[in-house]
């Protein structure tokens, strides 16, 4: 948790001075998908999503990453959201819902804390094509992802709540980046599963990062 609380306090520092530079900002939000549990810090989705958009003559700074392994979306409402409001970015990416179903969150229930979360973003941005939401991975794709299913079918809990927030965003008229079908190929291919054999590897998140980009270049 402290060198959790140091990174934050390194990724607002530079925030403030790019901000005195007018620089735009990208901030993540999301569960253990978007902190890249198990990885370093450049392995990360969105730390790969940066790297390329500066490679594309993009310049965008990271701002923080509050996202935590483990954290459903009432969590991200409670502990992430506030931090958002403070740093007041001009892009985002959401990844939130896999803990949810695994918890055992209604579906409703889901649904409407994903609705909040998706207003309250939209509400701090410049405008709503500068947040693009990803879809939850089937995590059943992976070794150890069968353990967490509690007797469930864990594919279909999966395409359930991946329905809930591709319909609350074609709602909202917010972008969706399916990444569903691209985590199942997870099941024949080794390398694109980290060494916990649950999480994605570095290699999938580059994958995510160039489905992402596209969709960040369009944006002003």
């Amino acid at each position: 948790m402290f060198k959790h609380s140091l990174t934050l306090f390194a990724s607002l520092f530079i925030l403030m001075c790019c901000q005195a530079q007018h620089t735009p900002v990208y901030m993540p939000l999301g569960d253990s998908y978007t902190i890249g549990e198990g990885l370093k810090a450049n392995e990360r989705f969105p730390d790969q999503l940066v790297e390329l958009l500066a490679r594309d003559s993009r310049k965008v700074v990271l701002g923080p990453n509050p996202s935590q392994t483990g954290w459903t979306s009432l969590q991200l409402i409670e502990e992430e959201l506030p931090l958002f409001h403070k740093t007041k970015p001009e892009y985002a990416t959401l990844l939130i819902g896999v803990n949810d179903w695994v918890q055992g969150v209604p579906a409703g229930d889901f649904r409407k804390q994903f609705r909040t979360i998706v207003k309250d973003i939209i509400q701090v941005l410049p405008a709503k094509k500068n947040l693009v939401v990803l879809t939850i991975p089937d995590f059943s794709a992976t070794p150890e992802g069968a353990k967490y299913g509690r007797g469930r079918n864990i594919s279909a809990g999966i395409d359930e709540f991946n329905r809930i927030i591709i319909e609350e965003c074609n709602a909202l008229g917010i972008t969706v980046v399916d990444i569903c079908p691209e985590t199942r190929k997870m099941k024949s291919d080794p390398s694109l599963i980290s060494a916990d054999g649950l999480h994605p590897s570095a290699k999938e998140y580059a994958i995510w990062a160039k489905m992402v980009l596209p969709y960040f270049q369009k944006m002003n």
